[in-house]
C-alpha cells in the first residue's frame, strides 16, 4: 500500500462465549503491516464473555456494560473508532483470512470509494458452511449494484462491509429505533451519497444458530426492512414488489426451518 490506513473493527456482544473467541481470533489473525484496532462492546454479558475479554489482553480495547441494544453498542463502538476504515463484525461472525489486505487494496485503488462490500458465506455453530443456495443468490445479486435493487431486497451482508470513518460520520450511526434491519437502513444511508465497491471474493462468514435474529426474528427483520424502504422511497411499484419478495423469502425461510425440524425429529 501507498499509505498505511488503519482499521477499526467493532464488535457488538452480549451473552456470546460460545463463539466469539472465533471471532476475536479471525480479526488477530489477520497478516497485515498497517494498524487494526478492535473494540468491543459488550453489553453486560453473564455467560463467561467477560472472561474471554479479559485474556484478550492488548488484542482488543472492550466495555463492558448494560446498553439498549445492538444499535446502543454499534454507536458506542463508532464513537470510540479511530481508524480511517471501519468494519463491523458481531460477536457470533468471523473474517476470514487476508480479508482486510484485500479491503485495504481495494480503498487504496479506488481512493473516492466511501464503502464496499464482499461476499459471505452462511455457517452454523460448527462453522460448517449451509445455505450454499442464499449466498449464490447474494452473489448474483451483488454483483451489479444498483439503489433500487437494494431497495427491494437487502442483499448485501453486513459481515463483509466496510466503510470510511469520515462517510460514516456523514450519513450518521444506526437508527436506535431499528432492532432487527439497522444495517439495512445504513446501506441506504451510505448508497444516497456514493455506491458501493464490490469485492468478488468471501470476505466473512455469517453464522445462524438458534439464537441468532435471523432465526428467532427473521419475519420482523423482513417487516422492518419493507418500513425502512418506504421510509426513503414511496413509489407503488417498488413497494408492491418488495412486499412479494418478502412474501416469498418468509414462505422460504419458513418452509426451511419445518424441514429441519422435521430431519432432526426423524435422527432421534
Amino acid at each position: 500500500m501507498q499509505n498505511k490506513v488503519k482499521f477499526s473493527i467493532i464488535t457488538p456482544s452480549f451473552n456470546q462465549a460460545e463463539f466469539i473467541g472465533r471471532t476475536l481470533r479471525s480479526v488477530k489473525e489477520q497478516q497485515v503491516d498497517f494498524p487494526v484496532e478492535h473494540i468491543v462492546i459488550d453489553g453486560a454479558s453473564t455467560d463467561g464473555t467477560l472472561e474471554i475479554l479479559k485474556k484478550s489482553g492488548n488484542q482488543i480495547r472492550y466495555v463492558s456494560e448494560p446498553d439498549k441494544g445492538m444499535q446502543d453498542a454499534l454507536n458506542k463502538g463508532f464513537s470510540m473508532a479511530t481508524g480511517e476504515i471501519v468494519g463491523w463484525i458481531n460477536a457470533d461472525d468471523f473474517y476470514l483470512p487476508e480479508t482486510l489486505k484485500k479491503v485495504a487494496a481495494y480503498f487504496d485503488l479506488h481512493p473516492d470509494c466511501l464503502w464496499l462490500y464482499g461476499n459471505c458465506r452462511i455457517v452454523d455453530r460448527h462453522d460448517r458452511e449451509i445455505r450454499k443456495w442464499i449466498t449464490a443468490y447474494k452473489n448474483r445479486k451483488s454483483k451489479n449494484f444498483k439503489y433500487k435493487r437494494l431497495l427491494l431486497e437487502n442483499f448485501i451482508s453486513q459481515p463483509a462491509v466496510f466503510m470510511k470513518r469520515d462517510a460514516l460520520n456523514v450519513v450518521g450511526s444506526v437508527d436506535p429505533d431499528l432492532p432487527t434491519a439497522m444495517d439495512y437502513d445504513l446501506w441506504l444511508r451510505f448508497a444516497k451519497i456514493g455506491n458501493p465497491g464490490y469485492i468478488d471474493q468471501y470476505l466473512a462468514c455469517f453464522r445462524v444458530h438458534e439464537n441468532s435474529i435471523s432465526s428467532l426474528s427473521y419475519k420482523e427483520q423482513f417487516e422492518e426492512q419493507y418500513r425502512i424502504h418506504e421510509k426513503y422511497d414511496q413509489n407503488r411499484r417498488l413497494l408492491m414488489v418488495h412486499r412479494i419478495n418478502i412474501r416469498v423469502i418468509v414462505f422460504v425461510y419458513s418452509f426451511n426451518k419445518k424441514m429441519q425440524k422435521l430431519f432432526k425429529a426423524s435422527k432421534k
